[in-house]
């Protein structure tokens, strides 16, 4: 292999740049070209190719978001444009691509590399820790923190006044990171779309914490299992004399200054995916378990889920007491 291919996919996370770095360098240190694509598979059709070397890469470590630029290419599902992204890549000269982004990214990474023998490696990043086969992604532990200070100044407010807030943070299918936030943060009542729970099942958790003695609460909400403004106005018709208020975390969430653990993580998955492509394995995603490094079949990836800490919220409804 004489050069390589880096690109970001999809919903940006915190630590892609820092992926980006990392992957690049690697790369250049075995001596390899490296041409950055920008605005992922969009613009990897469009042939929005810009060469890298370390200075391009420099001084990134520490910032948000990826300098490559990312959008949705939903026109990736078409063998036919994925089959025009692959003579790109060839005119460009490109053997083998580093892909970093989530599920949808992975399965664009499956999809060119088994239709086209084609090497390609997936980083993982999303802020959902989603994605099966490793235990966290790159952006993952920044988004965490991002909510949980967030809610944590929230709760001074709750805790002053003797209100509910519910906080909607983002998950549209999967509830991983309302449940790491509703532990790290206390939280009483988490909402998740892989458990159905209706408007009368909260409005008897709060009137258990109620006769308790709990005079505010802290719901999580995950933005695929509800709006935050929808279950506060039931909630406040269920109760007339409390506080009830609502916040919704958005895209906050995404940006943010990576933290110590996702910019190691980011280093580690980058320097594993381009070794994993110079020994000439593929389609892999590189991810971890425990304390190690893993390369996970991207079949595996794209046909598996990713189980929700279950565990957590039990957790949550112990100490919600």
């Amino acid at each position: 292999m004489k050069k390589l291919g880096v690109l970001t996919a999809g919903g940006d996370a915190p630590g892609m740049n820092a992926a980006i770095r990392a992957a690049v360098r690697t790369a250049l240190s075995y001596g390899l070209e490296v041409a950055g694509i920008e605005r992922g598979y969009g613009g990897l059709y469009e042939k929005a190719f810009l060469k890298l070397d370390s200075r391009s890469v420099s001084g990134i470590i520490n910032k948000s978001g990826t300098f490559l630029k990312t959008k949705r290419f939903p026109q990736f599902k078409e063998k036919d444009v994925r089959e025009k992204c692959r003579r790109n890549l060839a005119e460009e000269g490109v053997e083998g691509l580093v892909v970093i982004g989530g599920d949808g990214s992975a399965r664009g990474a499956y999809a060119l590399s088994s239709d086209f023998d084609f090497p390609a490696a997936l980083i993982p990043a999303s802020i959902d820790n989603d994605i099966y086969g490793t235990d966290f992604t790159v952006g993952f532990d920044t988004a965490v923190n991002t909510a949980v200070s967030a809610v944590d100044n929230i709760r001074d407010t709750a805790t002053s006044h003797e209100r509910t807030f519910v906080v909607e943070v983002m998950g549209r299918e999967k509830g991983n990171l309302a449940i790491e936030v509703a532990v790290a943060c206390g939280a009483e009542i988490v909402i998740v779309p892989e458990i159905k729970m209706e408007g009368e099942k909260v409005v008897r958790l709060l009137k258990e914490q109620e006769m308790k003695g709990k005079a505010s609460s802290i719901i999580i909400l995950a933005e695929g299992a509800g709006k935050a403004e929808e279950l506060t106005a039931f909630l406040q018709k269920e109760f007339p004399e409390k506080q009830i208020r609502y916040s919704v975390l958005g895209y906050i969430q995404r940006g943010g200054s990576p933290t110590y653990l996702t910019r190691v993580l980011a280093a580690q998955f980058g320097k594993a995916a381009v070794e994993t492509l110079m020994e000439g394995k593929y389609p892999f995603m590189v991810g971890i378990r425990g304390s190690e490094i893993v390369r996970v079949p991207l079949k595996r990836v794209v046909s598996c889920s990713k189980l929700m800490p279950y565990g957590h919220l039990d957790i949550i409804n112990r100490m919600a007491i």
